[in-house]
């Protein structure tokens, strides 16, 4: 295997400087809000303009680092290993074994696509879920990322068949003929399994929850500066303007949200456009962005579950979303958008394809009436609580939120009534719901465990809540199903418990490798 080192592409300078000086936006507006771009006119010129200096060093600082990064930054490829070493004062060495390697996941941004490049995150078993990568290649040639792919490749092919044996001169040359046909047919593009039409992007754009990291940024940057916000003159200038009207100040407001609205659609547009799931052997590849490109790696052998999620909203109008969950850290965490969104009935014949060992219909046994009062009982009595505190408080016009009871009760009949399951030989399919309703499917083999819980109440009415976990990333993901008669519940445990009759039913997930 090759030991030739590689550098980065210099582009790496750039991109390092401008994520830091992204990072350095907010602190400058906030200091020069705070002190304006220039002092006192009578303090010497060093201190009249010291916020522009500052920051002045900062973006030098900054530049400097950018280039260190990328002259001192080298990988190559040694022992099954991909070797990394960085740094100027303290030299940092990272060996990664190739089997060890789950994924290689690119984005091209704005600054690499004018010279074909691209950021390769490189992950493995052990990266944690909305981590940092196991180790990131700022920008790289696509040459370069297809050469690491290759690298990776051979080396698990040495791991499987064993080390090469000594070739004549004939048998070599046939060995480098075959891969020249081998590589034309890799090089064919994957099979599109999923894509998103241009109606499904602008729904999941409109009905997206941007809006609210949108206002949530604008008012942690409002926290920042609160002391600093002339509350009186504002105020003052508040009275005034309040004398034009309510309605023109309703009107301003609506603006201002839909200026949100539309920020966010946006946002979500641009972020998921030209969304793409294609299938390359065992792997998911996912891509998608028009400003920045971005392709996601998932091994299929990874996915532990498969969720179909539907807010009220894109239920009533049939649209919905898969979210799979995946053991192994990725680029974009352990709970992946598979289908950002589609409609219902477009999501069922991919995932077929997809999972073919998996039945997806829809769950059909009930829970019975037995928990029904479960639902609602235990919500109507915390939402007293606020109801009581509110109409004391602000008695008359505070008995209003007596409103919010019949609410919460048709909530928990909501919910009752999605509740549903169907245990097969070799999957589990649970459905449920908070807001959102969520169906479930689960192969035995990827539950980790399975658990059934009763309290007070639930023992007296002999009712149970029953959990699998299955792994997701480097914790576990959940599901349940709330309340069900304490016989059902039995079933799930009997279904789950190990027969030796038929041990290939019940084998846990696969280790890493």
């Amino acid at each position: 295997m090759s030991e030739q080192r590689y550098k980065l592409h210099w582009i790496t300078a750039v991109v390092e400087t401008a994520k830091t000086l992204k990072d350095l936006i907010g602190p400058f507006i906030i200091l020069v809000f705070v002190n304006g771009f220039k002092g006192e006119s009578t303090a010497p010129w060093y201190i009249q303009y010291w916020t522009l200096l500052l920051f002045g060093v900062l973006i030098v600082f900054t530049l400097v680092s950018g280039i260190v990064k990328w002259r001192r930054f080298d990988y190559w490829f040694e022992d099954q290993e991909l070797r990394i070493v960085s740094g100027l004062f303290v030299r940092k060495k990272r060996y990664i074994p190739f089997d060890r390697i789950q994924s290689l996941d690119y984005t091209e941004g704005i600054f690499h696509r004018p010279f074909q490049l691209v950021k390769v995150k490189i992950e493995t078993a052990g990266s944690s879920s909305g981590k940092d990568a196991e180790a990131e290649l700022t920008a790289i040639t696509k040459e370069a990322a297809e050469q690491i792919e290759r690298e990776i490749q051979q080396a698990k092919k040495v791991k499987i068949i064993g080390p090469m044996p000594v070739l004549s001169h004939q048998e070599e040359w046939q060995l480098f003929r075959e891969p020249e046909e081998e590589i034309q047919t890799v090089h064919q593009p994957a099979p599109v399994i999923f894509s998103m039409t241009t109606g499904d992007l602008l729904m999941l754009a409109t009905t997206s929850g941007g809006i609210g990291v949108i206002l949530s940024g604008a008012l942690v940057f409002l926290s920042q500066i609160e002391e600093l916000i002339p509350y009186d003159w504002l105020f003052g200038e508040l009275e005034s303007f309040i004398r034009i009207g309510v309605f023109v100040i309703t009107i301003l407001i609506v603006l201002g949200f839909l200026i949100v609205w539309l920020l966010s659609v946006a946002m979500t547009f641009l972020a998921n456009y030209d969304f793409k799931v294609m299938l390359e052997k065992d792997d998911l590849i996912i891509t998608r962005g028009l400003l920045e490109k971005k392709r996601v790696t998932v091994p299929l052998k990874r996915v532990q579950n498969i969720t179909i999620a539907e807010n009220p909203l894109r239920q009533l109008f049939g649209y919905g979303a898969v979210i799979i969950n995946s053991a192994g850290g990725v680029g974009e965490g352990s709970r992946i958008k598979l289908f950002p969104l589609a409609k219902r009935n477009r999501i069922i014949e991919p995932l077929q394809e997809l999972f073919p060992n998996i039945d997806f219909s829809e769950p059909k046994e009930k829970i019975g009436s037995r928990g029904k009062r479960f639902y609602y009982r235990f919500k109507l009595l915390v939402t007293l609580i606020p109801i009581a505190i509110v109409s004391y408080n602000f008695f008359p016009y505070g008995l209003l939120t007596l409103l919010l009871l019949p609410l919460v009760g048709l909530l928990g009949i909501w919910q009752y009534n999605t509740a549903a399951y169907t245990i097969l030989p070799k999957q589990l399919t649970m459905r449920f719901r908070a807001i959102s309703r969520q169906t479930v499917f689960t192969e035995k083999n990827r539950i980790q465990s399975m658990e059934v819980d009763q309290n007070y109440f639930h023992r007296r009415k002999r009712v149970a809540t029953i959990t699998a976990n299955v792994k997701s990333g480097m914790t576990l993901d959940a599901p349940a199903i709330r309340h069900m008669p304490q016989e059902d519940a039995e079933k799930f445990l009997s279904w789950y418990e190990y027969h030796p009759e038929t041990p290939e039913t019940h084998t846990q997930t696969e280790p890493d490798n």
